[in-house]
């Protein structure tokens, strides 16, 4: 079979397998146009571009909640972006929307989030404002790799990266910016499914609740067990937002939990904050590392010619304290205690001389 062929197969069984609702990657459009692949679909391209990237790899070194845990199986970033994306393919398919853009905007959703996670997120707003790690993971993929260049993703994939985040109030996210394609939306809150999933879990681990404190009216809705509440909350997912999609007007809000299931999974986020969330906030780890960032962004502020090239070129278009932002943003949280220390900490030797 010749190569073109490949992609137009796929292209034509989209058509034929794919609900009326879902995203056609044949339509799919970037801001700098480009010739087709042979074999992948657009969406497929941007996968691969994103799993390519640094910014993707330097996920497995970044918090996701717990700063330098001890134990080998708590959550980092990247295994926080895997289960999204896993949770998110599921919903997708049982709901006949496109995979390979879920899997697309999920593997991209977080690229530019800050070491030490939410801490780091804070701290470098407090210092930048208006920072956000969304508008961050799409200035990441648009502006920053590739030398500059950016990934070129197509526009649904960018929208879905952009408009991922969530209110405080809610899992469901209805009011942070509604994404313009049910892929997005499936995509968003399978982050909300993930997140209050895992933190649970990595809590329980580290020993700051117990399993018997957990909100029972959220547990007898949800269930009592990590693979029970993902269980629930996935299929509750795919019964209430299948008929909304029959009925589907682009940019409509398609992909919900049934009220039951919604106040639950609020219920046990609520518990989430009172009792990890703010808690954590307290401690002195998280208050050194909101330190750490804060320190390092003021450093390259006064030092830009100490950042490196694939941040420093955009000097000239955005000023000092968007590359400083820039440039902390991408840290790992090992590697932003590495420059702290090279910077701040005097060497024995270095006296010595």
């Amino acid at each position: 079979m010749e190569p073109v062929a490949i992609r137009q197969r796929i292209e034509a069984r989209e058509e034929q397998w794919l609900h009326p609702a879902a995203t056609r990657s044949r339509d799919a459009r970037r801001p700098r146009p480009e010739p087709p692949c042979s074999v992948r679909t657009e969406f497929q391209r941007d996968r691969d571009r994103i799993i390519h990237s640094k910014a993707f790899r330097r996920l497995k070194h970044k918090t996701q909640v717990f700063i330098a845990p001890e134990g080998d199986h708590f959550r980092t970033r990247l295994t926080h972006t895997l289960e999204v994306t896993q949770i998110a393919r599921t919903i997708g398919r049982a709901l006949g929307l496109n995979e390979d853009l879920i899997e697309a905007i999920g593997l991209g959703h977080d690229l530019g989030h800050t070491p030490f996670g939410h801490t780091g997120e804070r701290a470098l707003a407090a210092v930048f404002p208006g920072f956000r790690h969304n508008e961050q993971s799409l200035r990441v993929v648009d502006r920053i790799e590739r030398d500059g260049r950016g990934l070129n993703l197509t526009d649904p994939v960018r929208d879905g990266i952009l408009r991922h985040s969530k209110p405080v109030t809610s899992i469901a996210g209805e009011a942070a910016g509604r994404p313009q394609t049910p892929e997005a939306q499936v995509v968003k809150i399978s982050d909300g499914i993930a997140y209050i999933n895992h933190d649970l879990d990595d809590a329980i681990r580290a020993g700051m609740v117990r399993a018997e404190e957990v909100p029972r009216d959220a547990l007898e809705v949800l269930g009592y067990t990590h693979g029970e509440r993902i269980d629930r909350l996935v299929r509750d997912v795919i019964e209430t937002s299948a008929p909304l999609l029959d009925r589907y007007l682009p940019g409509e809000q398609v992909i919900q939990f049934s009220e039951p299931v919604r106040q639950a999974a609020d219920a046990l986020r609520d518990f989430l904050f009172e009792r990890v969330y703010d808690p954590l906030n307290r401690v002195e780890a998280t208050r050194k590392a909101e330190h750490l960032v804060q320190i390092l962004f003021e450093y390259y502020v006064e030092h830009p010619h100490e950042v490196p090239q694939e941040f420093a070129r955009a000097l000239a278009d955005d000023g000092v304290e968007r590359v400083a932002a820039d440039y902390v943003a991408s840290m790992t949280d090992r590697y932003a205690l590495s420059r702290f220390e090279l910077i701040y900490v005097p060497r024995f030797w270095s006296v010595l001389g």
